[in-house]
């Protein structure tokens, strides 16, 4: 009766675990469906990106939007579109949630067509509340890009500046601006950069899970090797998209065998043709 009972109890155990386990894989699915599985066309650009979660659901983000949507496609292409990447603090169910929030928040505020600073300013004032509660705060860069011009302006919310392979030079920009977590200051205030972009130019986008991913010593990738990757691979003449996948091919090499990732890791291709 004693082994009858214990095995009755480890049944309703392990369908418990099943149905949270199911509960999770749902919203993997859902948050995987909310970041772009594909890169929109914009005009004279070639672009690339990936999210690997170090689990099932990640705090990482990024997103490709039209600050006006409703246009046709032709317009669309050329009209000016936000491209932004940010990271929740932690991983995991929390910062999964806590991503689709502001991710709703910030396509909203992308619509009213305000610079950089500006959004950031609003995003901060709308999500520092929440966040608070949370105990958590985000990092976030947040751009726009006009193809007509080929004008970059930007706003950096504390996170990783994107790096700029300027062709004519065959050097490496940091892009940067003075900016606050978003959570972490009520009336944090943002700058806003601008760079004229030229043919061939590259940006890579990234968030710290990729300098932070770590070998078998415990050394980490860092800053320092994720340029000189970028830099050789710039130098190739190489598509968006086989550049990321080399930068991944990178980091697997440098992990060796460690079968799990130390945090989120994404990386954004923004390539002028």
């Amino acid at each position: 009766m004693a082994v009858g009972i214990e095995n009755y109890l480890l049944l309703k155990i392990n369908k418990k675990h099943e149905n949270v386990d199911r509960e999770i894989s749902s919203g993997a699915e859902i948050q995987s469906r909310l970041l772009p599985d594909f890169c929109p066309k914009i005009f004279g650009v070639d672009l690339a990106a990936h999210c690997r979660p170090a689990l099932q659901l990640g705090g990482d983000y990024f997103d490709f939007m039209s600050i006006k949507p409703n246009v046709g496609e032709q317009r669309r292409q050329r009209g000016r579109w936000a491209l932004v990447i940010g990271d929740v603090m932690g991983k995991g169910i929390p910062a999964g949630l806590l991503m689709t929030m502001l991710r709703g928040m910030l396509r909203a505020e992308v619509l009213t067509g305000l610079p950089p600073d500006r959004i950031l300013h609003d995003l901060n004032q709308l999500a520092i509340y929440d966040l608070d509660q949370s105990h958590r705060f985000v990092t976030l860069f947040y751009s726009d890009y006009d193809p007509r011009t080929k004008k970059l302006r930007f706003a950096n919310a504390a996170h990783n500046p994107p790096l700029l392979w300027r062709n004519s030079t065959k050097k490496i920009i940091k892009l940067d601006a003075e900016g606050y977590i978003i959570g972490l200051q009520k009336d944090a205030e943002y700058q806003c950069g601008e760079i004229q972009l030229e043919s061939s130019d590259l940006i890579l986008y990234y968030t710290d899970g990729i300098t932070e991913t770590s070998n078998s010593s415990g050394e980490r990738f860092g800053e320092k090797n994720l340029i000189n990757t970028f830099t050789k691979l710039c130098k190739k003449s190489l598509c968006s998209q086989d550049i990321l996948n080399e930068i991944f091919n990178t980091l697997d090499k440098y992990s060796g065998n460690k079968k799990t990732l130390d945090d989120d890791a994404s990386i954004v291709i923004f390539k002028l043709e």
